[in-house]
């Protein structure tokens, strides 16, 4: 596991963000020549025709693809209608509900901080949230122990905090105590929802295991606590202001709703209404977005950082947010690990062993629980988003969209 310190690499970073904002106005799709850019464009049609035969077949609403190279786009499209009974064609300017897609926009957030002094990935949780100091963790007969170690902030980021979502096995007496506990409340500020959530039984001690849960929604409490400001307020002031990401935010103005992407079945609330403001900003999947939007998130991060000349990381920053945080022990103690050949790290999954991943080594990404997900291929300078609200399909779509794109990509 690589935990070296974040000062050391980052003396070794570009210059300090420049003070500029991307123009909003100006689409983020940059349209290239797909062979140009590598890409056999019969078998990228072969994406098309199935995504086509799918909304025809009534299997899905809509949904869109974009494949890029080099910065250019090889291949974009919406395919069917915005949701189910629906007219409005998924388009670049569609609406998705985003979810666990929120949880590397506001890692990247926290690394803002990181730069600006203002946090520590090394420091105990408990530094912002004091809360945190006492923690107990479940024991197989339903009793809790105290915990001995602390939680960490780099834990948080990297889903090895011992944290749950109690969805994943909701019948568990773990899962059922979290839910008594008041994990599902969405009444609370971020604040005050940590707290709730810090009185809650660790599914194991901080550091040994990876368990996807409610480690983002902490974060984000601890984003608030160190930027002094709400976590509404510094995802613009960080990332989607200056990078012009117009559409993407945790609530929108109703003059929007028309443009929404609706869901395709999902757990009862699921599909909520993303006009009507909670007290609660979900760190770990409340942000709704365009792919036009994301996109340029995405760029952002291809872009060692920087998107057309707007700087949101050091290079240096986003080289330790990709730095494996688990090893093969914390990958088997857990629930729910992305997969064979893969690692995380502060925010993304990542790509140890391409021999049996599709995409190159290196490669990070993640994805929502809808379906929306984006990846970036280093190695091969390939990026990638698709955007759906099905959540049944999620995994079957990621699986074939990786076939797609490299079996695409001839040279």
């Amino acid at each position: 596991m690589l935990v070296a310190g974040l000062a050391v690499g980052l003396a070794l970073g570009a210059a300090p963000a420049l003070a500029k904002t991307a123009d909003p106005k100006a689409s983020s799709i940059a349209r290239g020549d797909a062979a140009k850019l590598g890409f056999d464009p019969a078998k990228l049609d072969i994406a098309r025709q199935a995504l086509n035969a799918d909304v025809a077949s009534g299997k899905i609403a809509g949904a869109y693809l974009l494949v890029g190279r080099h910065g250019k786009v090889a291949f974009q499209e919406g395919f069917g209608v915005q949701g189910p009974g629906q007219t409005a064609p998924v388009t670049e300017e569609t609406i998705f509900r985003i979810f666990s897609m929120t949880k590397p926009l506001v890692s990247v957030v926290a690394m803002t901080l990181v730069e600006d002094g203002k946090l520590d990935v090394d420091a105990p949780v408990s530094k912002y949230l004091p809360e945190y100091k006492d923690l107990v963790v479940w024991q197989a007969d339903g009793t809790t122990k105290p915990a001995t170690q602390p939680m960490l902030v780099r834990h948080l980021m990297s889903h090895t905090s011992g944290l749950i979502y109690g969805f994943i096995q909701p019948t568990s007496p773990i899962a059922r105590a979290w839910a008594a506990g008041g994990e599902n409340r969405d009444d609370l500020t971020n604040r005050e929802y940590a707290k709730v959530i810090a009185k809650l039984p660790l599914r194991a001690e901080p550091g040994t295991a990876w368990n996807y849960g409610r480690s983002t929604d902490v974060l984000g409490a601890v984003v608030e606590a160190a930027g002094g400001k709400t976590l509404d307020v510094l995802v613009k002031e960080k990332v989607t202001g200056p990078l012009g990401m117009a559409d993407t935010a945790f609530f929108q103005p109703a003059s929007k709703k028309a443009r929404f992407a609706e869901g395709q079945g999902g757990m009862p609330g699921m599909f909520y209404d993303y006009t009507k403001p909670t007290p609660l900003l979900s760190a770990g999947g409340g942000l709704s977005s365009t792919t036009e939007d994301y996109l340029r998130f995405v760029l952002m991060l291809a872009g060692d950082g920087e998107y057309q000349g707007v700087r949101i990381l050091k290079k240096a920053t986003l080289a330790r947010m990709r730095q494996d945080e688990t090893t093969a022990e914390i990958r088997r103690a857990g629930t729910f690990f992305p997969g064979p050949g893969m690692g995380f790290g502060l925010g993304f999954s990542l790509v140890n062993d391409d021999t049996v991943q599709r995409p190159g080594a290196g490669t990070f990404s993640w994805w929502g629980i809808a379906g929306t997900e984006f990846w970036v291929d280093p190695k091969n300078d390939v990026f990638v988003m698709f955007m759906i609200q099905a959540p049944s399909l999620a995994m079957e779509y990621q699986r074939k969209n990786r076939a797609w794109v490299y079996d695409a990509l001839v040279k």
